[in-house]
Formats: structure tokens, C-alpha cells, sequence
């Protein structure tokens, strides 16, 4: 049972160094991303009358910011930062994507809106928990004062 025990530690610790291992080559990726992104802004500037060129431009803008929130799941996994990520790519998918149909748009923006009302009311939850627990950390430090 203890070598059970071993071997399991050392797999979980495993794990989290190969999950900073990702995040290093993301970080990378995103740093060459940022670097490849200021030209882009100069031929976004020369061919700003078109649209095409705006899209062309929001869709690199958008791949930094989901990598980015990436990064930030990656290093923080909590359901805030796995929602906020899920939602950017959602919201990629819709403003960048062409929509295939009516549905897809709208299926698109339900998605949206669900992702958006789980993350208020987890965050929602997790505030009153933690009220909760203050409010007894308080009775636990009244009860020693009063000792």
C-alpha cells in the first residue's frame, strides 16, 4: 500500500511538471505570436478600407487572447479560467467563423449565454461560501476571546 501510495505521488507530481512544460511552450507561442503581430498591424493600417482586412487582423487578435486565456488555465485551473476560455472560443468561433447556417449562429450565442450564467452563478456559490467560512472563523475567534 505505501508503493501505491509512492507511485501515485510521484505520477501527480509528473503531471504537474508536464503541465509546465506546456505552459512554457505556450507562453512561447504566444510571445512569437505577439512578436508576428505588429506587422500585421501595419497591413491592417494600409488596407483598412476593407473589410476582409479587419477580419483578417481580429482573427490573429483573437488567437493571442485564446492563448493567452489558455496560459491562464493552464497555470490556474479553475472553473473561472476553464470558462473564460471556453467562451472566447465560442465567441471566436462566432465572430470569426463563417456561420454555416441560421442555427449555428444561434446555437452559437445560447452557448454564450449559458457559459456566462454558469460562471456567475459558480462565482455566486463560491461567495457565499466564503462567507460562510469567515462568518465562522469569526464565532471561533468570539469563543476564544470570550474563554
Amino acid at each position: 500500500m505505501f508503493a501505491n501510495e509512492k507511485f501515485k505521488k510521484i505520477v501527480t507530481n509528473l503531471c504537474y511538471a508536464l503541465e509546465l512544460i506546456a505552459a512554457l511552450f505556450v507562453l512561447v507561442g504566444i510571445i512569437i505570436t505577439i512578436i508576428r503581430l505588429v506587422p500585421s498591424v501595419e497591413e491592417y493600417w494600409n488596407q483598412r478600407m476593407e473589410t476582409s482586412a479587419f477580419t483578417a487582423f481580429l482573427e490573429r487578435v483573437m488567437a493571442l487572447v485564446i492563448g493567452v486565456e489558455f496560459l491562464k488555465m493552464l497555470c490556474r485551473p479553475n472553473s473561472d479560467n476553464i470558462l473564460e476560455t471556453i467562451i472566447f472560443v465560442v465567441a471566436r468561433h462566432m465572430i470569426i467563423a463563417p456561420m454555416a447556417s441560421t442555427i449555428d449562429g444561434l446555437i452559437s450565442a445560447v452557448s454564450i449565454c449559458l457559459l456566462v450564467f454558469m460562471r456567475r452563478y459558480l462565482k455566486v456559490s463560491r461567495d457565499k461560501e466564503q462567507k460562510r467560512e469567515s462568518a465562522g472563523l469569526k464565532d471561533v475567534i468570539k469563543d476564544l476571546k470570550s474563554e
